[in-house]
């Protein structure tokens, strides 16, 4: 039975520095227990350092982090038996079969015998891979593994599932397919979820988000509250040309450029767009206003673009553990 009382995690002042980087700034929340918490922010944003922490694999310089009630600093090794994770990195070995990839991660987690055999039969049913149980994992897509992956981490019984950008590089269908197994196993199995990603539209069934950039938490709410608080109106426009598009990031400074020449501006109201189009109205090809949405929550809080690529946490840790730094474990 879940401890309703203890909260999930609890993160208490957490700070992490990688050399001159400062990637978690005091960081302090707490997760509930069934909840499903997204970590949302742009790579480099302190996301997956964060979950690191809490997976044990890193060490923070100074604050408490508790899984369940147990400090993971202090008893790394009691503070594993309550996770389960997947990574953002690919991590299953693809010359195994998926049973015996599961079958080492059960016998690792000294789940015995019986309810390890019990406990692979229904991950793998749960997944829709009981078919493929005897394959080699180099035969999966790109959506089996990640679906592999999550069966993997939930054979020792973790109450709390560790999503590490669990979408990156799949295609709509095995996204959507992924979160309804999510969905489904909160439903049966009460169990909390932490994701961390920069997909805005993962998020909006999420119970709370945190909006975390540069190693600290801007807002954390419902979906629905941070649109209330924090939301506007956006307008989303392309322009003709390249001149007028850089003419328009020019002239608004807070403009964000996308993909395939389309410019994000903050909108003020009515006024806003008449003035703009005014200006504007004859060189743009396309102009859509869209109502408070998160994507406009993030924008509000941190001044620019959810996509925006820096150096995550992954780099940033690999290029410290070259300099001669903490190692993993």
């Amino acid at each position: 039975m879940t401890n309703t009382s203890v909260p999930a995690v609890q993160i208490e002042h957490v700070s992490k520095r990688y050399g001159r980087t400062l990637a978690l700034d005091h960081v302090s929340f707490e997760v509930r227990p069934n909840e499903l918490f997204a970590l949302l922010g742009p790579n480099g944003a302190g996301k997956t350092t964060l979950l690191h922490i809490l997976c044990t694999i890193l060490r923070p310089d100074g604050g408490t982090a508790r899984v369940n009630g147990v400090d993971v600093i202090k008893h790394p090794l009691d503070g594993r038996r309550h996770l389960g994770v997947v990574f953002q990195e690919p991590s299953l070995d693809d010359r195994l079969t998926l049973y015996e990839n599961l079958n080492f991660h059960g016998l690792v987690y000294g789940v015995p015998a019986a309810a390890r055999k019990q406990r692979i039969a229904d991950m793998l049913a749960l997944v829709e891979l009981s078919e493929w149980r005897e394959r080699l994992v180099r035969t999966l897509s790109s959506g089996m593994k990640r679906r592999l992956e999550i069966a993997r981490a939930l054979v020792h019984h973790s109450r709390i599932l560790f999503l590490d950008e669990p979408t990156v590089g799949l295609d709509a269908q095995s996204r959507e397919r992924l979160w309804q197994y999510v969905h489904r196993l909160r439903s049966e199995r009460a169990l909390t979820v932490i994701v961390t990603t920069h997909y805005i539209e993962e998020v909006e069934g999420c119970d709370r988000v945190c909006v975390i950039d540069h190693g600290k938490i801007l807002a954390i709410d419902t979906p629905a509250a941070l649109k209330v608080a924090h939301g506007q109106e956006l307008i989303r426009v392309t322009a003709n040309e390249e001149v007028t598009a850089a003419d328009i990031v020019a002239a608004y400074p807070d403009a964000v450029m996308r993909k395939e020449s389309e410019i994000v501006l903050k909108s003020s109201g009515d006024a806003f767009a008449a003035s703009f189009l005014a200006r504007y109205g004859s060189r743009i090809k396309k102009f859509v206003v869209e109502e408070p949405s998160l994507e406009s929550v993030f924008l509000s809080l941190t001044g620019r673009d959810l996509r925006d690529q820096a150096a995550g946490a992954r780099e940033l840790t690999y290029q410290f553990g070259k300099r001669g730094g903490e190692h993993t474990r």
